[in-house]
């Protein structure tokens, strides 16, 4: 019997230890934004072909992405939808717990860059009637995989050659791929410095479907 219990913790644990790296949570941070080549998650996650292929081999084993063949190239994807809940109930837990990480996170974020006082359900109501102007500020293949109720795309890199496409007096929410991504937070700076009231939302798509709130995905 101790056997078979060895054997059923072993079984588990390699879910945490395929977790148990940085970039490999990188990985799947990026994966919960939509399929991607190994190439763009390379691109995305700063390291080398060569290394993303190794990290990306190591989720694959552990069942948590999977791959398919779209002519001459290899996208990957989560296994499941579960999966990024796993991502983000690990993160929560992180940030609850590990005052260091709290610190750093406070830093990413100016005071009153943050939306305050709207709950998920406000926003989408203030989206909705056009009080608001949600801005998914991701690259146009994460927006079209999915992104929030009634968000706009207009990718961080375009943004400043499109601002006069944004409606005047309207605030502006900005969001990308949740907690740990800047492009939010570097959007909301560039719109406040062109006389925009801007606001960064914190979480992406992930928290959004891990909350039990629906997404939408581009025609």
């Amino acid at each position: 019997m101790r056997d078979i219990k060895d054997h059923l913790y072993a079984q588990v644990a390699r879910i945490g230890k395929a977790l148990a790296s940085p970039k490999r949570l990188e990985l799947v941070e990026l994966l919960c934004q939509g399929e991607k080549t190994v190439e763009q998650l390379a691109a995305q996650s700063a390291v080398s072909v060569k290394l993303a292929s190794a990290h990306l081999k190591e989720l694959r084993l552990a069942r948590l992405v999977d791959s398919r063949k779209d002519g001459k190239y290899v996208l990957y994807r989560l296994a499941a939808t579960d999966v990024a809940d796993l991502w983000v109930a690990l993160r929560s837990q992180a940030e609850a717990r590990l005052v260091e990480l709290q610190v750093a996170l406070a830093h990413l974020v100016e005071h009153g860059d943050e939306l305050q006082g709207m709950d998920r359900r406000a926003i989408l109501r203030a989206a909705e009637s056009g009080d608001v102007l949600v801005l998914d500020v991701r690259p146009e293949d994460e927006y079209h995989a999915a992104h929030l109720p009634h968000a706009r795309s207009l990718p961080l890199d375009q943004l400043r050659a499109r601002l006069a496409e944004l409606p005047a007096g309207v605030p502006v929410v900005a969001y990308c791929r949740g907690p740990f991504c800047l492009m939010a937070h570097d959007a909301v700076a560039l719109l406040r410095a062109r006389g925009h009231e801007a606001y960064h939302l914190s979480e992406g798509v992930a928290e959004w479907r891990a909350s039990g709130l629906a997404l939408e995905v581009a025609a």
